[in-house]
């Protein structure tokens, strides 16, 4: 096992490391929820929640699996989180980065010019529909931030498909950030708002199913 999942793993979901910055920034994300649901109930648009659940469950879901890389090689996950933290929640994923999730596909949402779906064509960037033309704009940041934190030893990974390379940040790129934004599109994509919702939901379902079979294995991430 490398020495960067040791460390992962020590401490993990240990709540004597938590710190008062948390209640802030609980807050903050509450503040901007609490603020787009009567924004939806006042204009019946749900589509910022709905992006807002769909990229948050996304990313629950890639640490999950994530986790799973870890326990069969037993070497490493595809990315580990060793550095300090308030709150390490698997050996990849912190609170930090809970919270940052949990507001980012509100924030592409607002990006856009026009709620989406919407009967009108929608705006268009850099010859792409804007909603795809901020997903790959937003993937590309995110990416270029992970490797400011990988080079800063925050973010530590493990595998030479995987790195700081131009070839090595394609699958990051794409599977760690892209198809978040992808799915979003897919969920606001539905007719119905319970259509939706229900798509939105799916990566917590599978998630926690995930997660609770390697409970029951013995699994630890």
């Amino acid at each position: 096992m490398t020495e960067a999942s040791i460390r992962a793993l020590s401490g993990l979901r240990d709540l004597s490391t938590l710190q008062w910055y948390v209640i802030p920034l609980l807050a903050l994300v509450f503040y901007i929820y609490v603020t787009e649901i009567g924004r939806a109930r006042a204009t019946g648009d749900w589509g910022a929640l709905v992006a807002g659940a769909a990229v948050l469950g996304a990313d629950y879901l890639n640490e999950s699996w994530n986790g799973w890389v870890l326990a069969l090689t037993g070497r490493s996950a595809l990315w580990t989180a060793p550095g300090p933290t308030a709150l390490r929640t698997m050996v990849g994923w912190n609170i930090e980065i809970m919270f940052m999730f949990a507001i980012l596909g509100i924030i592409w949402y607002r990006s856009l010019s026009k709620p989406f779906p919407a009967s009108e064509p929608q705006g268009r960037l850099l010859g792409l529909p804007e909603t795809w033309a901020f997903a790959l704009g937003y993937s590309a940041v995110s990416v270029a931030v992970e490797c400011v934190l990988n080079a800063g030893g925050q973010l530590v990974w493990a595998y030479p498909f995987w790195e700081r390379t131009a070839l090595g940040a394609i699958p990051i790129f794409v599977i760690g950030y892209f198809w978040f934004f992808a799915w979003a599109i897919l969920a606001l994509s539905r007719r119905s708002l319970r259509g939706r919702a229900a798509l939105a939901a799916l990566p917590y379902l599978v998630a926690t199913l995930l997660n609770v079979a390697a409970a029951l294995l013995g699994f630890r991430y």
